[in-house]
């Protein structure tokens, strides 16, 4: 398809720009080159002119209607790059020195800076593409945008807190050195925006900073990350720790250690149409980035509530989908356990203040004197804030919860899981919207008959009953009282229909297979939406799947040497059988010969041997020219039997 004949189609072709961008699967290359494959070629200035849009959009339904496909967004810019097979991200930061240090770096330092020793590569490669821009000014200008830490969408350098956080296996992120270190940032999007503008109207200076308004230090950046994200709470290790994470390049270390304050002053003259994102730093935008980076890396929670009569087995299908996907289990025994403990160290800890610890030291008498006065039960209110409470933790959120049990009413659903936000100030129209953080996606309601629910609760161990207090009576009253609340008109399955939350019922039987249910459940909440095995688990994995392959190979010798021996044993005693049958054949075989040959012995020795004696002592007597014919002659005139 050509467009050099028309003029207007010459013109459209001329606005298309080719952008070339190095090593494409990298993060920051990667993000600047999808924002700018959905940008227009002057879209940040009056540069298109009417006719030439108008024929784009006329051309567009043109090929529309004839079944194939024009540029999506021409005139556009067109991307193109290389791609590397072994990822090693480089920053676009360089730690530099200047005369002043107290002073913030600008576009005008650049000539007094001094490369760290780190960025050597950096600083020689950026002078050889000044160099070339130098040769020819109006083919080939050359700019160099020095950014700071690249961050959004997905993250990269910070990736290592967003992930500690996210998974919340520590209780305090660890902030590397003193975190006093000054890190110039800048959205990846922010930075892909300025060198959109950068191409479409190229300023005079040729050295550009590019970074946001913040002036973060390290600790900020972590703290911040560690309270929305994490346990909220960080603390300092020595910077050396850092390289016990497999998980971090060598450039991405040094990125961490930056220490500089830079401003975008040419940046802010020359560019008026800049796309910021997060404009005044991480820190103050971290609730964005955080969502942002969720939706990026796909880590999505997953929320289920299992629900069923008691001994139908809610904790242990409750379990199995926990360590397939990663969640948490969410109880109300061991969640009323854990606020105690939370309390308890509340009030004991150190670093807290007197009002703190006096309040923490109130709810938690008011908790177990709540339980005394119920026999050991919380009472409703309670158990709703308290189960509320956890749902809406950090951990709940980022990984996603399986509800064990809970809700048992219809009350409790609609308490637990309204949103505050929407509750209206008049009690008497009070309305209860539900809340999608905590909302559960899905809903497995087990089900089965009483006389299998007796025969399994009989059948437990005694340790088995008295821990989740099945005995005989207890249990029958449990049973009976959930049969009546799920007789009333509104109960827990009716709340999750009403929202038209998907419910899988499923029967447990005698018949049931459990691999099969485990299974029809996996099918229907899908795949699991967090972080694989991280470095070190999958070196974990890898040693013990090592460890059983070696232990695999020497029981698989072992039972191949054992074979040869039993083999070689079995062959001895089959040749020693087979030995012995043989001989006693043989021995069979010489007696019946023996036993045939004694009448034709006896007979020779009558008549054959007597005769034959006498003729060969005649022979020997007479000594005749020919013995044969006088033995033969004497036996026949001699011989005493007659035929």
């Amino acid at each position: 398809m050509s467009y050099f004949n028309d003029p207007k189609k010459d013109k459209i072709k001329r606005t298309l720009k080719q952008v070339f961008i190095n090593d494409v699967d990298l993060y920051s290359s990667k993000w600047i080159s999808k924002f700018l494959s959905e940008r227009l070629i002057g879209g940040n200035s009056e540069t298109i002119e009417d006719d030439v849009e108008k024929e784009v959009e006329d051309r567009k339904d043109e090929e529309r209607e004839r079944g194939s496909s024009f540029l999506n967004s021409s005139p556009a810019f067109h991307v193109v790059g290389t791609v590397q097979e072994e990822i090693t991200e480089t920053t676009w930061v360089k730690e530099q020195y200047f005369d002043d240090e107290d002073l913030p770096f600008t576009d005008a330092n650049f000539r007094t800076r001094r490369a760290h020793p780190n960025f050597r590569k950096h600083i020689d490669l950026e002078k050889k593409v000044v160099k070339l821009g130098k040769t020819n000014k109006t083919m080939f200008p050359t700019y160099v945008v020095v950014s700071g830490l690249q961050y959004g969408m997905g993250e990269q350098i910070f990736h290592i807190f967003f992930k500690m956080s996210w998974l919340g296996l520590e209780s305090e992120i660890p902030v590397y050195g003193d975190g006093s270190n000054f890190v110039p940032t800048i959205h990846v999007n922010a930075l892909a925006s300025i060198i959109h503008n950068l191409i479409d109207c190229p300023p005079q200076p040729y050295y550009l900073i590019a970074v946001d308004t913040a002036n973060n230090n390290m600790e900020e950046i972590v703290k911040a990350v560690a309270s929305v994200l994490g346990p909220g709470k960080i603390t300092q290790r020595p910077f050396e720790d850092i390289y016990l994470d497999q998980d971090l390049s060598m450039m991405e270390i040094d990125s961490l250690r930056v220490n500089l304050h830079m401003e975008a002053v040419c940046l802010r003259e020359w560019f008026t149409s800049v796309q910021w994102v997060c404009e005044s730093g991480l820190v103050e935008n971290m609730e964005f980035v955080v969502e942002e980076y969720r939706q990026t890396r796909g880590l999505l929670p997953i929320r289920l509530c299992v629900i069923g009569p008691p001994a139908v087995g809610k904790t242990t299908v409750s379990k199995k989908i926990c360590e397939h996907y990663r969640l948490h289990h969410i109880t109300v025994t061991e969640t009323i356990s854990e606020a105690l403990a939370q309390l308890e160290d509340a009030t004991q800890n150190e670093d807290s203040d007197e009002e703190s610890e006096d309040a923490a030291m109130e709810e938690r008498k008011l908790l177990k004197e709540d339980m005394a006065q119920n026999g050991g039960y919380l009472s409703e209110h309670l158990l709703v804030k308290l189960m509320k409470n956890k749902l809406l933790s950090n951990p709940c959120k980022n990984q996603g919860f399986v509800l064990d049990g809970f809700p048992m009413t219809f009350p409790q659903a609609r308490e637990t899981f309204f949103a505050e936000d929407h509750e209206s100030e008049d009690e008497a129209t009070h309305i209860f919207s539900p809340s999608k953080n905590i909302m559960p996606e899905f809903v497995l309601y087990l089900e089965a008959s009483d006389t299998f629910l007796r025969d399994r609760v009989i059948n437990l161990s005694e340790k088995l009953a008295q821990e989740h207090n099945y005995q005989e009576e207890c249990f029958l009253q449990s049973l009976a009282k959930y049969r009546q609340k799920n007789m009333e008109d509104e109960t827990v399955v009716n709340y999750f229909d009403e929202l038209e939350i998907p419910t899988q019922y499923l029967t447990i039987s005698c018949e049931t297979d459990d691999r099969f249910l485990i299974q029809k459940i996996f099918d229907t909440v899908g795949v699991p939406r967090n972080y694989g095995r991280g470095t070190q688990e999958v070196q974990v994995q890898e040693r013990r799947q090592c460890a059983d392959r070696m232990r695999r190979e020497h029981q698989q010798r072992e039972d191949e040497e054992m074979k040869e021996i039993e083999e070689a044993r079995q062959r001895t005693a089959r040749w020693e059988k087979w030995t012995a049958a043989l001989r006693e054949v043989k021995d069979q075989e010489e007696e019946l010969l023996e036993a045939h040959s004694v009448p034709l012995r006896n007979y020779l020795m009558k008549h054959v041997m007597p005769p034959l004696t006498v003729g060969l002592i005649e022979c020997c007597s007479n000594q005749p020219q020919d013995p044969v014919d006088f033995l033969a002659e004497y036996l026949i005139k001699n011989n005493p039997v007659t035929y």
